[in-house]
């Protein structure tokens, strides 16, 4: 019998307290009969003991229409379901899920912003003490209480605490956001730590992102205004209907003494346990009491931003043990957890009284040491000062660091190290995508692709989590949105973070800032491409992976304030030439100090971004039933398109600068016309990737679609044979040098294992893992025909050395499964389709058929193997040694060896060609350095059981 699985509000992992009086709905089904669909469901959600029911018909089973009437702020109610088949059978009703509202809108808070009268001196650098606020006050329960809810926020990051617990599993509330237009509300509750009579309610506050430091060059300086300050509200509910709401004033009690003498974001964490004093846990005489307290005063903060939270917050989710300990030679206790992440340590430990215990931290380790250098102005250290009972168990609150590798200084040995444990942290959304093939290197990279966005994840999408920056990039989440919306549930996270990026449109006259929000919004702000179209490109993806048309509805008007925008600065043919551009961005062959300067000029990409932007703004448009503007964007892009082709691409079909970003670009964005012209851009492509041994020639805009053009151009083995490459720059070089998260440049880490010279390198950037993406759909084979995988498409397609691949997504329709094995000249495919999903199953050789929910097995039979390999000889085209990684990879070892000028003149120029020999493409190589590769190659004939070329045929 068919059963309810899941039903949730809103996104799955959201808050508790529904932000919104009219959340949706959304239900999975399982253990249901083959091809089963639904044709209606029943809801039923129950109020203060009365009951309303409503029906709705149709397929829809996620992101449904809240069908009763809109919820009160403070509400308490239960929802369930049930479900109806085509067939006409029934689920019975789902367990019944709580609907809690908090405040719905600012008016619903009543309390006031604290702080301390005493405010503590602004450090002179950036390494000084910022200690945190403390704020208290009592608030008394009588008999009878049947409900308590807090509510709070704070102009920082707070962790608030009743009757001395923490009152909340969240850390770094409320968040980043643009808090000159929002400010996050987070609500819990707390009536299980209130007791009848008196009760203390606090929290402290640290100054977090909205009084950290921003900048680039040494100009640091505070974006928003304002001090340090909290705003916390009790509701107590009694049985006998009556409510009483506590919230901070005047008589509450402040004060910046206490045991955290300095937190930071990016300076880390000092607390001096010397000074503990209980914390927020004693009341007497009616009043808290701890050390300074003192009236506190109320801050005039504006209170219309306030907003209920929409979505997850970021919690601790694992803890990760060391795989290694050593102590150093000065005295340190080096570890290694075996895995780049985000967090922090949690440290137990035994010292006498008033030693520093200082805690370092790094990503990748340098000449033996903690490679610290390219955090840049980040400190990497906490530090915790051991109180009288000799003992400590510290683990900071207020800050977080990137790292592997770490150092415990301030211990007099090993023993004194009672225990140690990384504590990750990241916004608290649901994994719903996994991927798995027959290569442990395709696998640890897409390992690193998610731990790259679990780490860049923490309260929005950043670039990266460790040095002086961890801001949120437009372009680098617009790259990444597909593959990040298969990993996860990302839609509660990145929908709220869309809410900014439409805050900062509205003070640029509609422009995306290049980072959202925008700490440096009182600079100007110019339009970017790739970063900018974040605002009309990331919206249709969530729309996409997670079928829920409102988050695009809600978005239009910021999608269509940057689609008037960039029309605004492209030119009278519909092109966008010229201006601040970010460009292809790190392109490897780019200059180090200067990553913009890519091969594929910069106003290709730009025209190119204006095009796919005009295009989706006319698919969100048709999606939300605006045709007339569905029609103009069509035609603006109609436009754009014409001129692009006529500007940059010849009746040949070479696209100027003649790059694989730029073929990439005309190729997925769909700007060539006609099948011939698209034929011979793939050709090129395959032919510039072929030419440079496979090593990778894009930056952050090329990257993710280079596979993707490869494969639907007809050269999927190419895009396999790039994606298995190991030289540097490629996808696996870095795993190759230890990598577990994907790193900011290709050459992040140099093959001597010494770190890029460059100021900007990071081991923890998730943009260049968006070929994840292409994993999933094409070699795996699972991708969406309708939003929310109503309809999925099931096509996988092996290639390379792949013997097998599979996936699964838990879809907001239920749980798909493709796998595919390769056995005896047959691939063996099988899925898995949810109950009221279908799929469109397309195989190798075989014709198309649409399926119904259930398990799926085919057949399918493959091509006539390879044909038996030749010796390599003076004569082999150098494409051929190319497709040959062994070869490729012993060549470069010669060169190594015997010269190093021909040896790069063929990756860097592009030599390996099909018109080009060893014989025809050496003019510069003398008798010796040919005779070494002529050796090393009949080595690989030998080895591989084929005939010698001889020493005598080694010749020029």
């Amino acid at each position: 019998m068919a059963l309810i699985a899941e039903l949730w509000l809103d996104g799955r992992g959201s808050p508790a307290f529904r932000s919104t009086p009219r959340p949706t709905v959304s239900w999975t089904v399982t253990d249901a009969e083959d091809g089963w669909l639904q044709e209606s469901a029943d809801l039923e959600l129950t109020v203060a003991g009365t009951t309303s029911t409503a029906t709705v018909t149709g397929r829809d089973s996620a992101a449904v229409a809240w069908p009763f009437a809109p919820l009160a702020p403070f509400a308490a109610a239960e929802l369930r379901v049930r479900a109806r088949s085509t067939r006409g059978d029934e689920t019975a009703w789902s367990e019944p899920v709580p609907v809690l509202t908090g405040p719905l809108a600012p008016a619903d808070v009543t309390a006031s912003f604290i702080t301390a009268a005493e405010q503590p001196e602004v450090p002179a650098d950036l390494a000084g003490d910022r200690p945190t606020l403390r704020a208290a006050g009592v608030v008394q329960v009588r008999d009878g209480l049947s409900r308590a809810v807090l509510t709070a926020t704070a102009l920082g990051v707070y962790e608030p605490v009743v009757n001395g617990t923490v009152a909340t599993d969240e850390v770094l509330a409320p968040g980043w956001t643009s808090y000159e237009d929002r400010l996050l509300l987070q609500t819990t509750d707390v009536t299980g730590l209130m007791v009848e009579g008196d009760n203390l309610v606090g929290a402290e506050v640290a100054e977090g992102w909205h009084r950290e430091r921003f900048g680039f060059d040494g100009d640091f300086r505070v974006a928003y205004e304002g001090p340090t300050a909290l705003l916390m509200q009790v509701r107590l509910e009694y049985a006998d209907g009556t409510v009483e709401t506590h919230g901070t004033d005047a008589t509450w009690l402040a004060t910046y003494a206490g045991p955290t003498s300095s937190a930071s974001i990016y300076q880390g964490e000092r607390r001096n346990e010397r000074h503990l004093d209980g914390g927020l846990t004693r009341i007497v005489d009616g009043a808290p009491e701890f050390v300074g307290a003192a009236p506190a005063v109320v801050v005039d903060a504006p209170r219309e931003r306030l907003e209920p939270a929409a979505a997850p917050p970021v919690r601790r989710i694992q803890t990760v043990a060391p795989i290694a300990t050593e102590v150093r030679e000065n005295g340190r206790i080096r570890l290694d957890f075996g895995q780049n992440l985000v967090g922090w340590m949690h440290v137990r430990a035994t010292a006498p009284e008033g030693t520093v215990v200082t805690l370092h931290h790094a990503e990748v380790l340098e000449n033996d040491e903690l490679a610290i250098r390219a955090l840049r102005h980040a400190a990497n250290v906490d530090t915790v000062v051991v109180g009288g009972s000799g003992t400590v168990d510290f683990a900071p609150r207020f800050t977080f660091h990137g790292f592997r590798y770490a150092e415990i200084e301030g211990l007099d040995s090993l023993e004194a190290l009672a225990s140690v444990e990384a504590v990750v942290i990241h916004t608290d959304m649901r994994r719903t995508g996994w991927w798995e093939s027959s290569d442990p290197l395709l696998n640890q990279l897409h390992q690193n692709v998610v731990w790259g966005m679990r780490g860049n994840f923490v309260s929005l999408p950043t670039d990266c989590p460790q040095r002086d920056e961890r801001l949120g990039w437009t372009g680098d989440i617009q790259v990444f949105a597909p593959t990040a919306s298969f990993l996860y549930d990302c839609g509660g996270m990145l929908g709220s973070w869309l809410k900014d990026v439409e805050a900062e449109q509205a003070r640029n006259a509609g422009v995306v800032p290049m980072i959202v929000p925008n700490p440096a919004h009182r600079s100007p702000v110019l339009p970017a491409a790739a970063w900018s179209d974040a605002a009309t490109l990331v919206p249709p993806a969530l729309h996409l992976a997670l079928g829920d048309a409102g988050l695009l509805e809600r978005q239009y008007a910021s999608m269509t304030a940057w689609a008037e925008a960039v029309l605004a600065v492209a030119d009278a043919e519909g092109l966008w030439r010229g201006g601040f551009q970010f460009g292809d961005w790190l392109d490897p062959t780019a200059p180090p100090h200067n990553p913009a300067a890519a091969k594929t000029d910069q106003d290709i990409v730009a025209s190119a971004y204006l095009y796919t932007s005009l295009t989706a703004m006319a698919g969100a448009a048709t999606v939300l039933g605006r045709t007339d503007d569905a029609e103009r964007w069509a035609a603006a892009a109609a436009r754009t398109r014409a001129a692009f082709l006529a500007a940059y691409v010849t009746p040949a079909g070479r696209v100027l600068s003649d790059a694989p970003t730029a073929y990439a670009l005309v190729i997925t964005f769909g700007l060539l016309d006609g099948d011939e012209r698209l034929a011979k851009a793939g050709d090129r492509l395959a032919e510039l990737t072929v030419a440079h041994a496979f090593r990778i020639r894009t930056g952050f805009v090329g990257t993710p679609l280079l596979c993707d053009a490869l494969a639907s151009t007809g050269h999927r083995d190419v895009a396999h044979r790039l994606l298995a490459e190991t030289g540097c720059p490629s996808w696996l070089y870095p795993v190759t040098m230890g990598a577990t998260t994907i790193w900011e440049r290709w050459d992040s880490m140099m093959p001597d294992g010494s770190v890029n010279p460059g100021e900007m390198t990071s081991f923890n950037h998730y943009a260049l893992g968006a070929v994840a993406d292409w994993m999933h759909r094409d070699i795996a084979g699972l991708s969406p025909l309708e939003p929310g995988y109503r309809v999925a498409r099931i096509a996988p397609r092996p290639g390379g050395a792949l013997t097998s691949a599979s996936t699964a997504l838990e879809s907001v329709h239920g749980r798909f499964e493709v796998s595919w094995r390769l056995e005896d000249g047959t691939m063996r495919v099988t899925a898995a389709v949810p109950a009221n999903a279908e799929a469109v199953v397309d195989l190798p050789g075989m014709p198309e058929q649409r399926v119904g929910s259930g398990a799926h097995e085919w057949s399918v039979p493959l091509g006539a193997p390879a044909a038996a390999p030749a010796p390599f000889t003076m004569d082999t085209p150098l494409s051929v040694m190319a497709w040959d990684p062994e070869v490729t990879g012993r060549l470069q070892g010669v060169f190594g060896r015997v010269g190093y000028f021909i040896g790069f003149g063929w990756i860097d120029n592009g030599r390996w060609r099909a018109d080009t020999t060893l014989r025809t493409g050496l003019p510069m190589c003398s008798p010796e350095q040919v005779a070494a590769m002529g050796a090393e190659l009949d080595a690989i004939n030998v080895q591989r059981g084929l005939e010698p070329c001889g020493p005598d045929h080694w010749r020029l």
